[in-house]
């Protein structure tokens, strides 16, 4: 079982090019989550001191908004969560919920920060791909913002062409 692990993190970006060892350290520190349909990994406002590993199943990310959970995305086998905690020490920006039945693997903080006291150079691999996998999301978010304010306000694309007509002397 623990081939399968280290294998379905080495397909992972937060765990790319990270050396077997520290692998099977990061796995024999953490803990074995299940969570059936409806159960929360944890809740947005929530202290953040691990990251999940979803090895089976699929979970919802939501945002609450004026009372109403606001769906911003769903996650499957092998995607993880709750790593911007760890990154910014700020309390959890969403919540996450079990769509279906789910197997976790949940790593702590204390687990990464102890690979920082052994083995630096694992743990400056970990937190820069972390970093990248914030970015990632970051820029798919701005994109996805981009898209809606274009559907929203048609009236900023108008101005421009009207802009380019005129300076053009196009006409009609």
């Amino acid at each position: 079982m623990t081939a399968t692990r280290i294998e379905l993190l080495r397909r992972m970006a937060a765990f790319g090019g990270m050396r077997e060892d520290a692998l099977e350290r990061i796995l024999h520190e953490s803990d074995d989550i299940e969570k059936s349909v409806g159960d929360m990994f944890f809740s947005q406002g929530d202290t953040g001191e691990s990251l999940f590993i979803l090895e089976s199943g699929s979970v919802s990310v939501l945002r609450e908004w004026e009372g109403n959970q606001i769906p911003l995305s769903t996650l499957g086998p092998g995607d993880c969560f709750g790593e911007m905690s760890l990154i910014d020490f700020q309390k959890r920006s969403a919540s996450v919920v079990a769509k279906t039945d789910c197997r976790a693997i949940e790593v702590s903080r204390k687990s990464i920060a102890s690979l920082c006291q052994e083995d630096l150079q694992q743990y400056t691999m970990i937190m820069m791909n972390l970093g990248r996998e914030v970015s990632r999301r970051l820029r798919k978010a701005d994109q996805r913002l981009f898209e809606l304010r274009r559907l929203l306000e048609p009236q900023t694309l108008i101005e421009p062409l009207k802009e380019l007509q005129n300076h053009h002397h196009i006409t009609s």
